[in-house]
Formats: C-alpha cells, sequence, structure tokens
C-alpha cells in the first residue's frame, strides 16, 4: 500500500493506494477519470498515516480493496499541512494536463 499526497487545482488531498506505484499509469489513468488531470504527488510513509490517523486510517485501509484501487484519507489542506513535513515526501510525481 501506498500513501501520497496530491497537490491539485482545488488544493491539496491525502491518498491511501494499493497500486504498487504511484507512477503505475493506470494509476494514473484512475486519477483522471476523477478529473485529477494536474498535479504533484509525494508519497508519504504509510506508517506515519497510521501514527496520524489512527483509527481512522485502519477504517479507510479495510475499505481499500486488495486489488488496484485508492481512497482519500484526507481533504482538508489546512490538516494534511499541519500533519505532515516536506522532509517526510518523497520524490515528486508530475503530471502535466494533456
Amino acid at each position: 500500500m501506498k500513501a501520497a499526497i496530491l497537490f491539485t487545482g482545488t488544493g491539496p488531498i491525502l491518498i491511501l493506494s494499493s497500486y504498487e506505484s504511484l507512477d503505475n499509469p493506470v494509476f494514473i489513468t484512475k486519477l483522471e477519470s476523477k478529473n485529477i488531470k494536474k498535479f504533484i504527488m509525494y508519497e508519504v510513509p504509510i506508517d506515519s498515516c497510521k501514527a496520524k490517523y489512527g483509527n481512522y486510517y485502519e477504517l479507510v485501509a479495510q475499505d481499500l480493496a486488495e486489488t488496484n484501487d485508492m481512497r482519500v484519507l484526507d481533504y482538508i489542506g489546512s490538516h494534511i499541512f499541519l500533519n505532515f513535513s516536506f522532509a517526510e515526501m518523497g520524490d515528486p510525481v508530475i503530471k502535466h494536463e494533456k
């Protein structure tokens, strides 16, 4: 499982994904189908999400199917920024709109 912060036109969202890679073309297509066509995405540690979101993390992760899928863990930008430092973020995945 992967966790990532997506910086989109409407602000940051924190997602969980069962895809093996955040740059997986099928995953990118799934984001596009949700009208997320232009973004900068940073992986964040799963253990950090577990510690910061506790039972809510467990609930969302449980709902995440074992097949390739994704779920939103947090959509409140100010909350995400309070919970994660830039130092925790991995290398960016950048998607330009076509």
